[in-house]
């Protein structure tokens, strides 16, 4: 089994996070990156979504070369999701779609934590589009900008953690959606500082993928 994960922005640093993540959620499965270096350093936004998709579907050739049973849009925007699904021949996640499938899955109320507050018409659209939104109690912004969360320092830890109570207490939450590629790899420090469970959008990708991919026939499952 081999997955790809595209990160649509040009950090590298954000790209391995991702991919750390990932192969600890699937162990055992041939697990890779690729950064979209042609896109802005961060996605805040529809305008950083737009000018990262032309990057992003110039990867998925390159992919499928490498031997890809299944792609991710390691964005939790879902940058470009549904024209790199009509261009790929294999299945293509977004770790936004696979938080809020595993949500649902779980039978889980959930709210998701984000970044800045320009990301909340985006993950509300896309929640809507996707039929979420009788799931959704919130979309709440840390107003801690991509970047910052992808250095992961103790303060950024505590400020999310604390958005993820605010969730659970003033919107009843029950459990909280990290909504940013890179909170992936702070799973376990916020874990320790909440009350509710997580659904991390790159560890459900990896799940889902494999079932994806296994369904089709694509790759055999270990």
């Amino acid at each position: 089994m081999r997955i790809v994960y595209i990160n649509p922005n040009a950090t590298e640093a954000m790209t391995n996070g991702i991919v750390e993540t990932a192969r600890v959620a699937l162990p055992g499965a041939d697990i890779f990156g690729m950064t979209n270096s042609d896109g802005p350093a961060a996605i805040e936004g529809p305008e950083d979504g737009a000018a990262a998709v032309p990057g992003l579907l110039a990867r998925l050739g390159p992919a499928q070369e490498q031997g890809a049973d299944a792609i991710v849009i390691a964005c939790f925007d879902d940058t470009g999701l549904a024209a790199a699904q009509a261009q790929a021949g294999c299945p293509v996640l977004g770790i936004g779609q696979a938080s809020y499938v595993m949500a649902r899955l779980l039978g889980l109320r959930f709210s998701v934590v984000t970044s800045l507050p320009v990301s909340i018409p985006v993950i509300d659209e896309n929640i809507a589009r996707s039929g979420f939104d009788g799931l959704c109690a919130s979309v709440r912004a840390s107003g801690l900008p991509v970047l910052t969360i992808d250095r992961g320092a103790p303060e950024t830890v505590t400020r999310i953690a604390a958005e993820i109570e605010a969730a659970r207490t003033e919107d009843g939450a029950a459990c909280a959606i990290l909504g940013c590629a890179g909170m992936a790899p702070l799973t376990p420090a916020l874990a320790r500082q909440t009350k509710i469970p997580l659904i991390d959008g790159v560890a459900a990708s990896a799940l889902l993928a494999r079932a994806a991919a296994g369904f089709l026939g694509g790759a055999s499952i270990r």
